[in-house]
């Protein structure tokens, strides 16, 4: 039996309940950023099922194009929730409350790869990227755009001056083709995407080489904004944090590159408000 046909099975006794039917007509929004691969429209519209079947509510999955669009969503209280980098929970951590985090690989935590063509093999260190072109995701991405930085200014170079063009994808898997089509010298990405495109579009990622990893950040979290209430916090949190106890929650894990989700710790994200600090974003 397929792992779609699984999840269908697992998701029709969820379908079935009668209370669906008079579930409240006002959605549940749930932001998320260009994180997520962008090409799973398949996995999007299974999760949002999943969650209508647990929340016995309709779910609106919303898509932007750049982090700050999702912040600003958040912000202005027209999402409930969202999954966001580590860098926009920081900068809104008075705005917004920690939902939930994802386990990846057994833990809370994930890397910035610095990525380089498969072809480029003399390149061992970001200081070998001197004046060549590099590729940001964005501009609120840690992994992304924070982190090379921090890292450059922590080896005593001016990130303003060091490359000889920089320029954003706005969204990491289209970082990672950026590298891989030699538009870029290098980049830093995302672990969890690169990892999970790994899966997917080897094709993409084996024309790309990992130079080396950043330590551990906390992982992008889920968030609710402040005027969500108790019960649909406590709803939306339970749901995340029991995925990995039934059939249909652990297919949707697999197929997100996940172990399942925790209650987050926002002192996991200390190192990523040390790093905003620097540049004086926090």
């Amino acid at each position: 039996m397929t792992t779609r046909r699984l999840f269908l099975g697992a998701c029709a006794g969820l379908a079935l309940a009668p209370a669906l039917a008079a579930m409240p007509r006002r959605p549940v929004r749930v932001g998320l950023t260009p994180v997520f691969l962008g090409d799973q429209h398949g996995l999007l519209a299974d999760w949002r099922a999943y969650m209508e079947a647990k929340l016995q509510q309709p779910v609106v999955f919303v898509q932007r194009d750049s982090y700050r669009e999702t912040m600003d969503l958040l912000r202005l209280e027209q999402i409930d929730f969202a999954w966001i980098c580590d860098y926009p929970f920081v900068y809104l951590r008075k705005q917004v409350r920690l939902l939930a985090v994802p386990r990846f690989k057994g833990r809370p935590y994930y890397r910035a790869y610095l990525i380089v063509p498969a072809r480029m093999l003399a390149v061992t260190s970001l200081l070998d990227l001197r004046n060549k072109i590099f590729a940001y995701a964005d501009p609120y991405s840690n992994t992304g755009y924070l982190a090379p930085r921090y890292q450059l200014r922590q080896l005593g170079e001016d990130p303003g001056k060091f490359f000889k063009r920089t320029f954003f994808t706005y969204s990491h898997h289209s970082l990672i083709e950026a590298v891989a089509d030699g538009l870029a010298d290098g980049g830093s990405v995302d672990s969890y995407v690169w990892d999970a495109l790994s899966k997917i579009r080897a094709d993409i990622t084996g024309r790309t080489r990992i130079v080396s990893q950043s330590p551990e950040y906390g992982f992008p979290p889920f968030v609710a904004n402040h005027a969500v209430s108790a019960e649909s916090f406590q709803s939306m949190q339970k749901m995340l944090l029991t995925m990995a106890d039934d059939g249909a929650g652990k297919v949707l894990l697999e197929r997100l590159d996940l172990d399942g989700f925790v209650v987050g710790d926002a002192r996991n994200y200390e190192l990523v408000a040390r790093m905003m600090r620097e540049f004086g974003e926090e």
